[in-house]
């Protein structure tokens, strides 16, 4: 295992001296050194990580980034179009998810974790793959370097394991609202809805909460939780759809917020978790103090935005929404409370199943008021 210290040295002896990336529980060691050192820079997305270190190497800075290949697609715009169609050299660090055995990972990571190696030889990129029992990345770096000196941006592939992880030695804020309460408290108003929840702790917590087979629970496909649950929302009408996001996964693709504004479904309820972290990954910061969620819905057209702060100003808003004439944005600040004590919900049913389990839930009539229907606004 290549430690901490090995990896952040190594960086700062041959000259890097920029950071950009996202959230990687592999990388979580690194990424809290690089953080505390001030070179790292918390990225939307994998594709803007690149960009980003694309921009500081041409501004003479050497770059780097952190990613994982389950966010590949992300690069592959800027990858193509523009580091090797401008030939501008950056070093890109990613973990490799669900390889070299798919069935060891989660099932969201089986098939990029197939493909990785392959992908990248199509597009020509020049990479090299450290394992898990590596000790220094020296070696590495200098197979990289004589890539990175012809002006190509080159990939270090790393096994699971590779990089040591970050040890947290701080306990769990418990002062405020916990997403699990928040969760408890919303269980009766989600009867008859269609409920999307994003990737990480919010789907594992969910479904320990409330058991439901008939929720779409979604795995990998980081940021993407709104544009699915739009699309439902255009689709059925008639039945109310919330949409439970993260901080993290919201910023990944806000532009879905100007998109939801502009199609104005007004059966959609948006209800964004915000604990300024990417928990599930290691807790690394996210961009969310900067970001009023409630003021970008507003901008962007939803009906209404709201920040809430108690259960029972949670509960009084999303009531309110469920009635319609959306679409409504629910920005409710919470607190870190550290590892799930809840396993995802596919270990207890396949992604068919939960596929199949929500279209179920949407082909029900039962419990959808014809005399009421809460479309478009």
């Amino acid at each position: 295992m290549i430690s901490n210290d090995n990896f952040c040295a190594a960086l700062k002896e041959r000259g890097f001296g920029f950071v950009a990336g996202v959230p990687c529980s592999h990388f979580s060691g690194p990424i809290e050194r690089l953080t505390r050192d001030g070179i790292y820079l918390a990225a939307a997305n994998e594709g803007a990580a690149l960009a980003a270190a694309a921009g500081a190497s041409v501004a003479g800075r050497r770059s780097a980034v952190i990613a994982q290949n389950s966010g590949l697609g992300n690069l592959i715009n800027p990858l193509t179009s523009l580091v090797q169609t401008y030939g501008i050299p950056v070093l890109v660090f990613m973990s490799l998810r669900g390889w070299p055995d798919p069935s060891q990972d989660e099932p969201q990571h089986a098939i990029m974790g197939a493909t990785t190696h392959k992908l990248l030889d199509s597009f020509q990129i020049p990479h090299v793959t450290v394992s898990a029992d590596a000790m220094e990345l020296g070696s590495t770096l200098d197979q990289a370097e004589e890539h990175l000196a012809a002006q190509r941006s080159v990939f270090v592939l790393t096994e699971k394991g590779a990089i040591e992880k970050h040890r947290s030695s701080t306990d769990p804020d418990v002062t405020g609202l916990n997403r699990i309460e928040v969760l408890r408290a919303i269980e009766p108003l989600l009867e008859g809805a269609a409920v999307v929840s994003t990737t990480g702790y919010t789907s594992r917590e969910l479904f320990g909460v409330t058991g439901s087979k008939e929720h779409f629970y979604m795995q990998g496909s980081m940021g993407h939780a709104a544009a699915f649950g739009l699309g439902v929302a255009l689709q059925s009408p008639r039945r109310p759809v919330i949409v439970l996001d993260g901080d993290g996964a919201a910023i990944m693709h806000l532009g879905t917020l100007s998109s939801t504004g502009a199609a104005a479904p007004g059966n959609l309820v948006h209800l964004v978790f915000d604990n300024g972290a990417y928990e599930s990954t290691g807790g690394q910061v996210t961009s969310s103090p900067s970001t009023d969620f409630a003021g970008v819905a507003r901008a962007v057209g939803y009906a209404s935005a709201h920040e809430c702060r108690s259960l029972d100003e949670v509960t009084a808003a999303l009531t309110v929404a469920l009635e319609g004439n959306g679409p409504h944005l629910i920005a409710v600040r919470i607190v870190s409370g550290g590892v799930s004590p809840f396993s995802r919900a596919t270990a207890a049913m396949t992604t068919t199943d939960i596929r199949d389990g929500f279209a179920a839930r949407l082909r029900d009539r039962s419990s959808i008021n014809d005399a009421n229907p809460v479309g478009r606004r």
